[in-house]
């Protein structure tokens, strides 16, 4: 669904409610930009804003070509923003970036240099980062560690947005739900080499933040989700079959010591101690039906998802967003763009 490549570099700035920070934004990037001699676009997507926000990228759009923005009927998050982003961006590399000015523009040819070395993604890193001490860095450090530790991915800074890709990476991005926060481990588990440098972080000068401490739970969530897909999304049965041959195969082991013990009683007593030794009314028991039953269910659940996996990857792609209307874009003005299929070589194929 991608366009084809037309540009040596695509900005990718997801915004929402950022009306005071978008025209110095513009300026920065321009000047940061001015030396470089690429042929480039800022896009602004517009989350829904509630402000003047898209006002003022029509009037960016206006005043600056390079710019162009999507707009969103309602506020679907900033991962179907990224989305919208990668599925619109016609640049040889693909950069991100918050609108909140806190990610520094100085920093993109540092990343341009760095991504020209050979990598496919290069990430940025906050080493000196301006937030709140407990509610923002201690939570992000936990989870940075905590990630890094069960995804095998030993990146210092998932959380930054400042990061730039070349083309065909974000072509191979599925994104949905909030999975923005994890594009590191999809790009590791789908190959791609990645490097990371240390970028500047500034304090957020207008504007509210849209991050609370809720998100950290949101984010262990989601990391089950991406563990999972990252070992089982194209063999569910693996997952859900261990789990299931677990349980039964508890329940069952605990059905046999009960059966043994009343076979042994029965042995010792003869048939009065065969009906003396009364483990209908155990409590192991139920645990064994209990686990057997659950055993089941999961062998019942891994079937499904068997079927569900082989209906997504037989199916047609679908965008996770609805556009409202686009700036710069005359050729994409339904509510949900119909997909296209890129070639190896660049040529687009609608």
């Amino acid at each position: 669904m991608a366009l084809a490549p037309s540009l040596d570099l695509s900005i990718v700035i997801p915004c929402y409610n950022e009306a005071e920070n978008l025209r110095p934004l513009t300026a920065e990037i321009t000047a940061a930009l001015q030396d470089q001699n690429l042929a480039y676009e800022i896009i602004y997507i517009d989350d829904g804003s509630t402000d003047e926000s898209f006002e003022i990228i029509r009037q960016l759009y206006q005043e600056d070509h390079h710019v162009v923005g999507i707009r969103f009927r309602r506020n679907h998050g900033q991962t179907a923003a990224f989305a919208a982003g990668f599925n619109h961006a016609r640049g040889r590399y693909i950069l991100t970036m918050d609108a909140d000015r806190q990610n520094d523009p100085a920093d993109i040819p540092t990343l341009l240099t760095k991504i020209q070395e050979g990598y496919d993604v290069v990430n940025g890193w906050r080493h000196n980062r301006q937030d709140a001490f407990l509610l923002r860095k201690v939570p992000s450090y936990i989870a940075n560690r905590l990630i890094a530790r069960l995804s095998h991915v030993p990146l210092r800074d998932r959380g930054c947005s400042l990061r730039i890709f070349r083309a065909e990476v974000v072509r191979d991005l599925k994104l949905y739900g909030e999975l923005h926060r994890f594009i590191p481990e999809m790009v590791n588990f789908a190959g791609f080499s990645m490097a990371e440098v240390p970028v500047n972080h500034r304090p957020r000068v207008a504007g509210r933040s849209k991050y609370g401490l809720s998100r950290t739970f949101r984010v262990l969530l989601d990391l089950v989700t991406v563990l999972f897909l990252r070992k089982y999304s194209d063999r569910p049965m693996h997952f859900f079959g261990s789990l299931g041959i677990l349980a039964s195969g508890s329940g069952g082991l605990i059905g046999l010591y009960l059966a043994l013990l009343k076979i042994w009683a029965g042995i010792q007593g003869g048939w009065d101690g065969f009906r003396s030794m009364r483990i209908g009314e155990r409590p192991l028991l139920l645990l064994a039906i209990l686990l057997i039953i659950i055993g089941i269910q999961f062998l019942s659940m891994g079937l499904i998802a068997e079927l569900i996996v082989r209906t997504y990857y037989e199916s047609q792609n679908k965008t996770v967003y609805y556009i409202k209307e686009t700036i710069g874009y005359s050729n994409h003005t339904s509510d949900q763009i119909q997909p296209s299929t890129v070639s190896a070589t660049g040529e687009n194929k609608s």
